[in-house]
């Protein structure tokens, strides 16, 4: 008689990916929640404070934040959107890249003020009404992460890499993702997801 517990075994490395890429792109709020969860959040007792509104994934936002705010604490602490991840804090590992009116920006370098009037898009909000965006799709297929904490910032280089015209071949690739840094070493694959995703992309 079988054990019980052998189905669990049968989980496969990429179903994991796939339910996990499903999860940070469902993750994106309703506008009203993320006015609640802006609004539940005190601003500092000392700084600037400043109002900002600006598109964040197709929503309108209004915030009081703090002058001093960073892109990515105000994303993180004030939206609740955590796909872009802190890692150094100094705009060298690209793990908080967003696109600010359509071009990638280090939020962690970003002044939060500076994205007044303008459009904010995270890897929250790149899923289409089909399901997964091709490049997520592409960094399932070959496997383009291992621990997974760059992957949201890889994902929104590339899409940007591509629409910026430097996915045309892979040391081009290269080139213009060198800022977004892999420390568990998966550039293999993410080039390789990059390369499959570009024509969908450039035809859309």
């Amino acid at each position: 008689m079988s054990d019980p517990d052998d189905r669990f075994l049968e989980i496969t490395r990429r179903q994991v990916l796939e339910t996990g890429m499903v999860v940070t792109v469902s993750g994106i709020l309703p506008v009203t929640a993320l006015a609640q969860a802006s609004n539940s959040q005190p601003l500092p007792e000392n700084g600037v404070t400043v109002q900002v509104s600006f598109q964040i994934n197709g929503h309108p936002m209004a915030l009081d934040i703090d002058g001093r705010a960073s892109l990515l604490d105000m994303l993180r602490e004030r939206l609740g959107l955590v796909g872009a991840k802190k890692g150094c804090d100094h705009g060298q590992c690209g793990a908080c890249t967003v696109h600010v009116d359509g071009r990638r920006v280090a939020s962690c370098l970003t002044l939060a003020a500076k994205v007044d009037g303008r459009e904010v898009t995270t890897i929250e909000g790149i899923d289409g009404a089909d399901g997964l965006h091709p490049m997520q799709q592409a960094f399932i297929d070959h496997d383009a992460l291992q621990c997974g904490y760059c992957t949201p910032g890889q994902i929104m280089a590339a899409i940007a890499c591509v629409k910026e015209g430097h996915a045309s071949t892979p040391e081009d690739i290269r080139e213009y993702m060198s800022g977004n840094i892999c420390r568990c070493g998966a550039y293999v694959g993410i080039v390789a997801a990059i390369e499959q995703a570009a024509p969908q992309i450039e035809r859309g």
